[in-house]
């Protein structure tokens, strides 16, 4: 048999190849990220191979073996050979295709650019742009490559060849170069060249300094009262903001609904010390709903002969002792004539392990 079609062998691919996770295509390095991360390693390779297996000794040998070793391809060998992980496949790819052009950087213009970055991944490759550039020319950034965006945002693509170079302002910060404060904040300092936005206070939508009084325009969930924005307490309002099984918890612009209580029918607050009434099988003691002893009121709870009660959260249980039968009427003792009958009294309430 020969072997399997172009065709088949692709999909027996995709059913042995597990998929590859949402929007994992759209994670994959750009061209440009992967030229940055190969600098980077390549310049921490220079880092870690500096005077390497030097130290002690003769001090005018060392400065003359360590200069010849800098530049040395023995030095090249060391740093490139640590570049990529051994299942880093793309890593591999770029370096064995610009391997030459790395060590001319390394034997003959290192001096002339000591930039590796700049070099070799803006110059030569032309897949990354200076820092404050972006897009297939390397165009300035809205603000200008020295402080894009004003120093208050992002440019789109700012270092890479792609994006529009449109600014994406910080937190606290808008226009189409980051100048102007967005709502909750004010300007404390503006001049040709800086723009710096300061939160108002949390009462203020709009404003013109840092307190409550400052306020253009008061936030949702506060009002204006001789001239300062104060917190509306929502929890006061007539129609009460929350369910009948809730109480309202006032908080700065706003509310919170908490539960009440299990054994609360409506409550006004916090704990079985705050309800409106208690639910069945308790009641108000002290001001607080207390769980009712059935088993210990005048009126008998279990009516059957021989029965037990046992009085439990919210209400009680009727149980036979041991030794008895459950009937209908009564409770029954199952013991045959001749065995041996343990004495005990059947009104004792059974263990909790026994119900």
């Amino acid at each position: 048999m020969g072997p399997p079609a172009p065709a088949t062998l692709g999909l027996l691919l995709l059913l042995v190849l597990p998929p590859l996770p949402p929007g994992e295509a759209a994670k994959k390095a750009t061209p440009c990220k992967r030229c940055r991360e190969l600098v980077d390693k390549f310049n921490q390779g220079m880092v870690d191979t500096a005077k390497k297996n030097f130290g002690g000794g003769n001090t005018a040998w060392e400065e003359k073996s360590l200069s010849k070793y800098e530049f040395s391809e023995v030095r090249l060998l060391e740093i490139t050979e640590s570049l990529c992980g051994s299942s880093d496949f793309e890593c591999h790819s770029l370096l064995e295709e610009h391997e030459e052009r790395l060590e001319a950087w390394w034997l003959r213009l290192k001096k002339e650019y000591p930039n590796l970055f700049e070099w070799f991944c803006v110059k030569t490759l032309q897949v990354c742009c200076s820092p404050g550039t972006y897009g297939p020319d390397c165009l300035a950034c809205q603000g200008g490559s020295e402080r894009p965006c004003s120093g208050n945002g992002h440019c789109s693509g700012d270092g890479s060849r792609q994006g529009d170079g449109s600014c994406q302002c910080h937190v606290g910060y808008q226009g189409a170069m980051c100048t102007d404060c967005a709502d909750g904040y004010f300007s404390s300092r503006r001049n040709e060249t800086h723009s710096i936005c300061t939160a108002c206070d949390e009462s203020c939508k709009t404003c013109t300094g840092p307190t409550n009084r400052d306020c253009g325009q008061c936030a949702v969930g506060w009002v204006q009262e001789d001239d300062a924005c104060v917190d509306v307490d929502e929890c006061a309002a007539e129609t009460p903001p929350c369910g009948d099984q809730q109480y309202c918890e006032n908080v700065n612009g706003s509310f919170v609904c908490e539960e009440c209580d299990s054994t609360c029918v409506g409550c006004t607050g916090q704990g079985p010390g705050r309800c409106k009434e208690c639910i069945p099988g308790y009641t108000k003691e002290s001001g607080q709903c207390t769980d009712v002893d059935e088993c210990a009121g005048t009126e008998k709870a279990c009516t059957r002969e021989n029965e037990n009660c046992y009085n439990t959260p919210g209400s009680y249980v009727c149980v036979c002792p041991e030794g008895f039968e459950d009937t209908e009427d009564a409770c029954v003792r199952t013991q045959t004539l001749g065995s041996e009958v343990t004495e005990e009294d059947p009104t004792q309430p059974p263990s909790r392990e026994d119900l």
